[in-house]
């Protein structure tokens, strides 16, 4: 009979504790018991991204429902048993990128505001402060845990092709503005992650390049951003670069994110840039506790390292931990019942009247600007009718319009010559058409209308327009983004026939005492020193989100003031 009890008693023992090991829900005060309380299976899930269009479906762990829409750009793994949500990043230096629900045909947008290298030349904390808010209003309300922002790496080149997502050469201007920007996202309860860390200042060859770097050029440059913006904003994650640095791959250096960065500085946690396979061991020991986009092979391979004593049991906690501690502040988390609504025609005011702020007036002689007496517009340049509102990649923001030259023009009442209207919207198609015939695709991730060439016009045009018209600008564009540098033939340089247009109108335009303008609808800087002397006003408007015809036009008329200061240098020329 006592044993007959013994037995008893000990089966209703294990009931009871395996009903309590199922009842076990996240808490703020139970992260340690809930690692205790997790298999080695989820704890590895939850530092691998989950992205359907990767993984092939996460429905296997707890089959757990396709929770989050693929259109943003990672989410970590849901654990129901646990009461672990899944959580949702996206990207968005210049706005949020969010664009469709599965279960919804609404077309959903976000704000397209002024890219980072124009927010930097404001000089403004308390602007750029207020864009963060918003474009965290944005991401809260659509149901969004995480911006992968700011970017904030060094413009060490000026061919770089990201540069236009960064804020300057300078590293305590790049940690001041990135300061504000986190500290305007987070106000939402939200997160940010400023990226990438570090030295990413370059995407040629952005996966493998080694980046040598001694210590006090680090410290003093590359680090030293990252180490004003944490200590003064806090931000809830960092994004571990693809590159490597002084021989291992940053996302493995456990002297750069733990003795450095963890040590020193942070208390969040560290996700991966968007790559697959790589050591996971070493990154995990390392102290990147997330790995982004996240695959099967990730999941598998981290379970072999530890089966096979590569990799601690310790070493997995210790990154869940502080998943755990990321996952009890989001939205997600709290419930927060997101309206897929945001104000964005408040937002869209703002990203109009910032914009100003960060425009800088390289030239203006003999009062040129603001523009007087002027009824009539001869606009030039196909970057007038095709303006760049931000850059390509994971910066582009899926905008609900773009405001060219020609429509800020027309909304202001100007009057513009509409044959060159209608000749460089033609040209612009058959560009368009072009370029998809040679590829095989449309504008794609990278965008391939970059690529579009400057339309030459003839001088009997000019001095036809020039007698038409009361002022002549001309919109030189350039387009860059994720994946690929800028060169100095194609982007940096004036090519031969921008350099015969701008001469062109000079030469028609001044014969009769009329002005020319030259507006700057560039994500990164271009060479000036050769032909600066020619029109009478050059106004740097970077790429100013999508009321940029209207921003630019403002300054113009001088309704705003164009009261940006270069915060990187534009070289003579380029090696």
């Amino acid at each position: 009979m006592q044993v007959r009890n013994l037995i008893v008693g000990a089966l209703l023992f294990s009931c009871t504790g395996h009903v309590n090991a199922q009842s076990l829900t996240l808490r703020v005060d139970n992260i340690d018991q809930i690692v205790d309380s997790m298999t080695l299976e989820e704890k590895v899930n939850l530092l691998v991204g989950r992205n359907d269009y990767l993984f092939g479906g996460y429905e296997k762990l707890d089959k757990a429902p396709r929770v989050m829409d693929s259109s943003i750009s990672g989410f970590t793994q849901v654990i129901p048993r646990l009461g672990i949500p899944a959580t949702g990043l996206a990207d968005g230096p210049a706005g949020a990128v969010v664009v469709t629900r599965p279960d919804s045909k609404k077309n959903y947008y976000a704000t397209g505001f002024p890219i980072g290298s124009l927010l930097a030349c404001s000089w403004n904390t308390g602007l750029v402060e207020t864009i963060g808010q918003a474009i965290g209003n944005e991401i809260l309300e659509y149901g969004v845990d995480v911006v992968l922002a700011p970017g904030m790496n060094i413009h060490r080149s000026p061919l770089c092709g990201r540069n236009y997502e960064y804020f300057s050469e300078d590293p305590v201007l790049t940690g001041k503005i990135a300061a504000a920007y986190i500290r305007g996202v987070q106000s939402n309860g939200v997160g940010a992650c400023p990226k990438h860390f570090a030295v990413n200042s370059q995407e040629t060859n952005r996966t493998e390049v080694n980046e040598i770097v001694s210590q006090r050029a680090l410290r003093e440059i590359y680090l030293k951003g990252f180490e004003i913006a944490v200590k003064e904003s806090h931000p809830w994650t960092i994004m571990s670069s693809y590159n490597r640095l002084n021989g291992p791959y940053t996302q493995e250096n456990y002297e750069l994110l733990t003795t450095v960065l963890r040590d020193e500085w942070f208390d969040g946690i560290v996700m991966s840039d968007w790559i697959r396979l790589r050591n996971t061991a070493a990154q995990i020991h390392a102290g990147n506790d997330h790995l982004q986009p996240g695959e099967q092979k990730q999941v598998d391979d981290l379970l072999d390292k530890v089966k096979t004593n590569q990799l601690s049991v310790a070493d997995i906690d210790i990154c869940v931990k502080r998943m755990l501690n990321y996952i009890v502040k989001t939205p997600h988390f709290r419930g927060y019942k997101y309206s897929d609504n945001p104000d964005l025609k408040a937002h869209a005011l703002l990203a109009r009247q910032s914009a100003a702020e960060g425009m800088v007036l390289l030239k203006n002689d003999n009062g040129a600007l603001p523009l007087r007496n002027v009824k009539k517009v001869a606009l030039f340049g196909c970057t007038s009718y095709n303006f760049w509102a931000g850059g390509t990649g994971s910066g582009n923001v899926v905008k609900p319009y773009v405001v060219n030259m020609q429509q800020g023009l027309n909304n202001a009442e100007f009057e513009t010559t509409g044959n060159l209207e209608e000749l460089y919207n033609k040209y612009l198609d058959y560009q368009r058409a072009k370029n998809r015939c040679d590829r095989g695709k449309s504008q794609g991730y990278y965008g391939e209308e970059k690529d579009i060439l400057e339309m030459p016009v003839s001088k009997d045009c000019i001095v036809y327009q020039a007698k038409e018209a009361d002022v002549a600008i001309l919109t030189i564009g350039r387009q860059a983004g994720e994946g690929n540098d800028r060169t100095i033939e194609k982007d940096f340089n004036l090519s031969e026939v921008e350099q015969n247009l701008l001469s062109d109108l000079c030469n028609a335009f001044h014969a009769l005492d009329k002005k020319v303008i030259v507006v700057l609808n560039v994500g990164g800087v271009v060479e000036t020193a050769s032909w600066k002397s020619l029109p009478d006003a050059i106004l740097l408007a970077w790429q100013p989100g999508q009321e940029g015809g209207n921003s630019v036009v403002d300054v113009l008329l001088g309704k705003e003031n164009p009261s940006g200061k270069l915060a990187m240098t534009f070289p003579i020329t380029v090696m």
